[in-house]
């Protein structure tokens, strides 16, 4: 059964489950919320939302309620290596939540599943696409982390410890801020070398003005231009990272002239 519910002077809405939707998670009780209708039928329920929620004034919802649950109440969550992206806004991810609570889905990190415990943390992490505003998404290996600590019940710096151990989440950033940018889809290695060259530029002149605002600047410059060119070339920029510290890291040698020369045989 659906209800379709009224908090008077906020907004009207559709839910399965008045107890756990308008009271648990909206903080509101039985006495200050009146249900309009019910109904079995999610077309007629879905549709009366949007025409109440229009004569009352409030807010109209971009996408109807049945256009949000899937015939089996479970969401389509769509999981690529970087993120997880649930199929609806920011402001009904949490009761999408608890209305699939215990339900998996599989990435490249693992399997993940809704728990009344990991909801705080997606609420607080979850951030709205920024090529689809009724959509929103999490990091894999930040929910991977949380999930760990949650487990093994560690303080926040073990937790911090084993965080580093699946990889630094501002390469994560940088790739999704450039995928949403159209860089991967448009863009070359060509162009991001060039890239590369004017920052490098931008850092010489730091370093000549000894502006350390600038020489920081050019830094993060360069390697966002970097990650995005391994990324352009199907690589990593972590394992780029990986690859030339595993070649120097035995490596013998002595500072000549401010410069470190490796030995040769």
């Amino acid at each position: 059964m659906y209800y379709l519910y009224h908090i008077p002077g906020k907004k009207i809405g559709v839910t399965r489950d008045l107890n756990t939707r308008v009271t648990l998670i909206q903080g509101y009780k039985e006495n200050q919320y009146e249900v309009l209708e019910q109904s079995d039928d999610i077309d007629y329920i879905s549709d009366r939302e949007i025409e109440l929620q229009k004569s009352y004034g409030y807010k109209v919802d971009r996408q109807s309620y049945k256009n949000l649950i899937t015939k089996n109440n479970t969401m389509n969550i769509n999981a690529t290596e970087q993120t997880s992206t649930f199929p609806c806004p920011l402001n009904k991810l949490k009761g999408q939540l608890m209305d699939n609570l215990n339900l998996t889905w599989k990435t490249s990190h693992g399997e993940f599943e809704i728990t009344k415990e990991n909801i705080p943390w997606i609420m607080s992490n979850a951030r709205t696409s920024m090529f689809n505003d009724t959509r929103c998404y999490i990091y894999n290996k930040a929910f991977l982390a949380e999930n760990i600590q949650a487990k093994e019940g560690l303080d926040i710096e073990t937790a911090m410890g084993l965080m580093a151990q699946y990889g630094d989440e501002r390469f994560d950033l940088i790739r999704q801020w450039a995928q949403e940018r159209g860089i991967y889809d448009k863009g070359n290695s060509h162009t991001q070398y060039v890239k590369l060259m004017e920052e490098a530029g931008e850092l010489a002149q730091g370093l000549l003005k000894k502006d350390a605002y600038e020489i920081k600047d050019a830094i993060g410059d360069m390697v966002v231009v970097l990650t995005n060119l391994a990324a352009l070339e199907g690589m990593q920029i972590e394992n780029c990272i990986d690859s030339a510290y595993n070649e120097i890291k035995s490596r013998k040698g002595k500072m000549t002239n401010g410069t470190f020369v490796k030995q040769t045989l």
